[in-house]
């Protein structure tokens, strides 16, 4: 009989109010009502197992106890179903002081109580539980350490009251037949994310610190957040602050989800499931961006800045909100510091063309590494032709990290301009971009940060980084073709001139001359591309909701385990294997061409890039003039891992055709 059933026609009393309507001794029991002799059985049976009171105590101290996870939990493991509740809270400090100093019953990873619960998304199998691996190293250098499973417990607590809430005749007999695993009936329940990385910036609370006790992988911090960045400072204290600048999103994350929000991957490719691994190179748009731009289109589509008519209004006010959204986004102080440009190699042309012409002189120095898209060697190469600067190479190690001691010899006083990219788009390297800006801002150089691979994996913050430029492709990042961002600080943006003349940009014209626009507006001649970056914006408010640290920590687990299936095949060996690394898995096959893996593997379903990637300095610099080149993103999962791993396993063989 249910709760509500064993109720049905009986007054709704509080617990005094019950206690007078109980018969007295030798009285009959009214209809309705248990005999007191098995009410006070129950009861009994009832507060004796609550493991939090070991004894008596005054009516008037009895509050409801707190429930140890060690006492209600069992061992998580890859089989474990843990119930699935909202992830917008955290425990309090109070809260963490009364857990015990070793979590020995769960092979999960403590969250700090300053971010926000996340549920992590499911990986394997049916998903139900993650497959985690220290967040550095990854598993190149030497040993493969194995995977850890586990799943995500969340800790149920009796919230205080001043008084013991009477059961029900339906919850005493289900707790004289044995307490619930994971719950109370009535108890309110505070979800606990343990699974969420360590932060930098965040800090441990001494009643958190003692959750890290044998788990000593939890004290590698990955770099989410430039170092120092005080993130919870920047969390909204109210839904009208805004979205969070650093996108810690308070929604569960679950790849399946994900992945439904993206109708082009419900696509088939010569009869198998779409899988799409070919992130680096563009990635798919969610059903909100493709909506924003339908509605676009359909109710605001005009020119901007310009008409006095309502949809020229609402044009503007959108074209502008998304500049906002992507203030935000990178963390710039200023929507004047945020330019909208084609992408991120317009983006560095535009540097080039106007800060570079005003200011690189005949012998100045320019630095770049070996890690850079042809985007950000070409124009610089250019302007060194024109000005007769030198261009000086950052070499890397074999790893593919640059090697921080010859990057230092590169800089001098003549050294005008670095220009590195914060993530490799062909080995998948993630640069110490702060230290190497850190270093360059020694020496007087300015800093062009190119973060196209980046801005889809990682939380970005200019401000910390402290770069004098920064650029990225909307494409990159969830949002459509055509569209990207200069960020620049500001001072150095009102002291360049513009790089292209037209409409838009200027303030006043006559024939003898012209007065230009402030920034961002001098670097906007003609129509811009409105619709996409209204798209852009859509895109932004899309991975505000997942969470950027989400996205950071789900990619990276993604990562290892799909480098160390990848390593089980033979003869194929990985192009690039720094500490630090985003979605890019590069490597080549003996026996094969990459430009014939990458058609065998189209035969499957699945997409990859194959060829030089923009990038035949590096590919060369480790012997080869290709490469197929997986890569990921958030809504790639462990079974396109599998399905590319046998994919692969199957062209070894020769069963192309399977």
């Amino acid at each position: 009989m249910s709760t509500n059933e064993s109720q049905k026609g009986l007054p709704r009393l509080t617990g005094d109010e019950f206690r007078t309507v109980l018969p007295r001794e030798g009285q009959a029991v009214p209809h309705g009502l248990p005999d007191p002799a098995v009410l006070a059985r129950m009861a009994n049976e009832f507060f004796t197992a609550l493991p939090a009171v070991h004894a008596a105590v005054p009516e008037a101290a009895l509050v409801e106890p707190v429930i140890h996870p060690t006492e209600i939990l069992p061992v998580a493991t890859t089989s474990a179903r843990v119930p699935s509740i909202p992830s917008n809270a955290a425990l309090s400090e109070s809260q963490l002081s009364s857990l015990p100093s070793t979590l020995s019953g769960f092979n999960v990873r403590p969250q700090l109580p300053s971010v926000p619960g996340t549920v992590l998304p499911e990986l394997r199998g049916s998903l139900s539980s993650f497959q985690v691996a220290e967040p550095v190293p990854l598993a190149f250098l030497g040993e493969i350490r194995p995977l850890l499973s586990y799943s995500s417990p969340t800790l149920p607590v009796i919230e205080p009251t001043p008084t013991i809430k009477i059961p029900t005749e339906t919850e005493l007999h289900a707790i004289a037949d044995g307490f619930s695993s994971a719950t109370v009936p009535g108890a309110p329940e505070f979800p606990v994310d343990l699974a969420a990385p360590q932060t930098p910036g965040l800090s441990v609370q001494p009643a958190a610190a003692e959750l890290f006790h044998g788990y000593s992988f939890l004290n590698e911090i990955r770099q989410l957040v430039p170092a120092g960045t005080d993130t919870t400072a920047k969390l909204p204290q109210t839904f009208s602050d805004g979205l969070a600048p650093l996108n810690l999103s308070s929604q569960s994350f679950e790849a399946q989800t994900i992945r439904r929000d993206f109708p082009i991957l419900q696509e088939q490719v010569n009869g198998k499931p779409l899988v799409w691994l070919d992130n680096a190179a563009t990635t798919q748009k969610p059903q909100s961006v493709i909506d924003r731009l339908n509605d676009f289109y359909s109710h605001e589509n005009s020119n901007i800045h310009r008409a006095a008519h309502e949809l020229a209004a609402r044009a503007t006010d959108a074209y502008e909100a998304a500049r906002e959204k992507v203030r935000r986004f990178l963390n710039s102080p200023s929507v004047k510091e945020i330019i909208f440009v084609r992408g991120a190699t317009e983006g560095i042309n535009l540097v080039a063309q106007s800060w570079g012409r005003q200011n690189i002189q005949k012998d100045d120095v320019i630095v770049i590494t070996w890690l850079e898209h042809h985007a950000n060697i070409v124009p610089w190469q250019m302007l060194c032709a024109e000005k007769g600067a030198r261009l000086r190479v950052a070499p890397v190690d074999d790893s593919g990290q640059v090697l921080l001691d010859e990057y230092q010899r590169l800089l001098g006083p003549r050294t005008r301009l670095v220009a590195f990219a914060q993530v490799s788009n062909a080995l998948g390297t993630v640069t110490p971009a702060q230290e190497m800006i850190e270093m360059a801002h020694r020496y007087g150089a300015k800093v062009l940060l190119d973060g196209a691979q980046a801005v889809s994996h990682m939380q970005v913050d200019v401000q910390a980084y402290d770069c004098d430029f920064y650029v990225f492709s909307g494409h990159k990042v969830f949002a459509p073709t055509g569209i990207g961002v200069v960020f620049g600080k500001l001072d150095i943006l009102e002291n360049m001139p513009p790089w292209q003349g037209g409409g838009n940009m200027i303030q006043d014209v006559t024939f003898e001359k012209t007065v230009y626009q402030q920034a961002p507006g001098r670097f906007e001649a003609g129509t811009g591309n409105i619709a996409d970056a209204v798209g852009l914006g859509a895109a932004i408010d899309y991975l505000d909701r997942v969470g950027m640290v989400n996205i950071s920590r789900y990619e990276h687990d993604l990562l290892v385990y799909a480098t160390e299936q990848l390593l089980r095949i033979p003869g194929l060996r990985l192009i690039g294997t720094a500490r630090e690394k985003a979605g890019v898995l590069s490597f080549v096959l003996d026996g094969f061409r990459s430009e014939d893996v990458g058609a065998a593997l189209n035969r499957q379903g699945i997409a990859v890039r194959a060829g030089h990637h923009c990038a035949q300095p590096i590919l060369r610099r480790f012997g080869v003039e290709s490469a197929v080149r997986p890569s990921l993103a958030l809504y790639n999962t462990c079974e396109d891992i599998d399905a590319l791993v046998t994919a692969l396993w199957n062209l070894k063989q020769g069963h192309t055709s399977l």
